[in-house]
């Protein structure tokens, strides 16, 4: 087998794996449920108990 056929192979497997991976990534992440915003009373506490100091 030529080198150039061996590249081939081996990058398509590669392509290949990469594909099923993010497959099963995006399943996975779907799989979790509805994604929610974070709430905002949480974000509002922090920026009070840290308030910027713009000089």
């Amino acid at each position: 087998m030529d080198r150039s056929k061996f590249v081939a192979i081996v990058t398509g497997a590669i392509a290949l794996i990469l594909s099923i991976a993010y497959l099963l990534i995006v399943q996975l992440l779907d799989f979790r449920g509805e994604m929610l915003p974070a709430p905002t009373e949480l974000s509002s506490q922090i920026l009070n108990i840290a308030p910027l100091h713009i000089t």
